[in-house]
């Protein structure tokens, strides 16, 4: 079998082989020594019987927002999914691979959540790209083919005579939960267990520099600030 050191590093001259930053070495020893002994029944209870959350947050891999910090979350209680700009495609049940419809399927089916939340924020990085991008020559491999699928989103807030300026970024971060929300509803078993008031979709908007959450008023579709009490 290859050594991983021939598969990430060839040709590396051999050193200890541990390669794990050394914050994240330094974290989990403070992990081992505060948080474990406090949550070690939970990760038992855990081990023992599986997950059984009854919240799926659909998140953004940007390294300030991470659900399990901003809703005080213990091990077990939130299935996560990241990826750029929080986006769930339509959905499209091809040969391909589907990495965020596979999650939920496995979530909705198989864990049978009771509430999926997507969860956009401010100076989203994808957001941006695409405004930024629009129309250039030569498109990046990945973001901006993933960041099309905000293009409703976009014509959605232009119709609205909101103009995609950098000062406007706000509207089309909230514009595309709003339609992510939609495209989950494109999924069948999603759809029939709404319709069936098994589980509910929610849409949020969490503002990095504030901290403060926006939740998603279902009738009208703005963003209002949660209580603090």
């Amino acid at each position: 079998m290859q050594k991983v050191n021939e598969l990430i590093a060839p040709g590396a001259r051999e050193r200890s082989g541990l390669d794990l930053p050394e914050r994240l070495v330094a974290g989990y020893r403070a992990f081992l020594d505060v948080r474990l002994p406090i949550e070690l029944r939970r990760f038992e209870d855990l081990a023992a019987t599986g997950q059984r959350p009854e919240v799926m947050v659909i998140g953004c891999c940007d390294s300030r927002v991470s659900p399990e910090v901003i809703f005080d979350a213990h091990p077990g209680e939130l299935f996560v999914v990241r990826n750029v700009a929080n986006l769930v495609p339509p959905y499209s049940p091809t040969g391909l691979m589907h990495g965020v419809s596979a999650a939920l399927e496995f979530a909705v089916l198989g864990l049978k959540v009771k509430h999926i939340v997507v969860m956009g924020h401010s100076h989203c990085g994808g957001v941006r790209a695409f405004v930024e991008h629009r129309d250039r020559p030569d498109p990046g491999d990945f973001i901006d083919n993933w960041m099309s699928l905000i293009a409703p989103a976009a014509s959605a807030v232009e119709a609205q005579g909101i103009p995609l300026r950098s000062d406007m970024l706000m509207h089309l971060e909230q514009a595309s939960v709003v339609a992510t929300l939609a495209n989950l509803m494109t999924f069948p078993w999603i759809r029939a267990r709404a319709e069936a008031r098994e589980l509910q979709l929610c849409g949020a908007y969490f503002d990095v520099a504030t901290g403060r959450l926006f939740v998603c008023d279902r009738y009208s579709g703005t963003f209002v600030p949660l209580r603090d009490d």
